[in-house]
């Protein structure tokens, strides 16, 4: 199970639209909205907002979802192209179908290169180098 999917979202989604995309993911789910729906999906989006709503779950599930094969990137990009967001610990780069790429300093702590566009199925690895700081 693919907790991103489940919520329809991308790995960049924020606290809050993980909410919103679960209140909504419940209302299409509950029976008495949608008679064809069953009680297994809305366990599965209970867990995948419980995943997603837990830093160290959504990390440990991005982990495991990053080793899976995963697709081939259309380029490499390195993080100097990318414009960082102050104060929000991100990067951005426009995909050229208008869409963007981004990246946190949580993911690249933990070593993740493949990101996906936010609106089309394309995705880049960037390169960066993580630099420990002398205490």
């Amino acid at each position: 199970m693919n907790p991103y999917s489940l919520l329809n979202v991308d790995s960049g989604a924020s606290s809050a639209d993980i909410k919103t995309a679960y209140h909504r993911a419940l209302l299409t789910a509950h029976p008495d909205k949608n008679p064809q729906s069953s009680q297994t999906d809305v366990a599965a989006i209970k867990e995948a907002y419980r995943i997603l709503s837990t830093p160290s779950l959504r990390a440990k599930s991005d982990q495991e979802h990053s080793k899976r094969k995963g697709p081939r990137p259309a380029q490499v990009i390195s993080l100097t192209e990318f414009d960082e967001v102050e104060g929000d610990d991100s990067w951005v780069h426009s995909c050229r179908c208008g869409g963007i790429y981004i990246i946190t300093g949580a993911e690249m702590e933990r070593g993740l290169h493949l990101v996906p566009c936010t609106s089309c199925s394309e995705t880049v690895w960037i390169g960066y180098e993580l630099v420990e700081e002398d205490s």
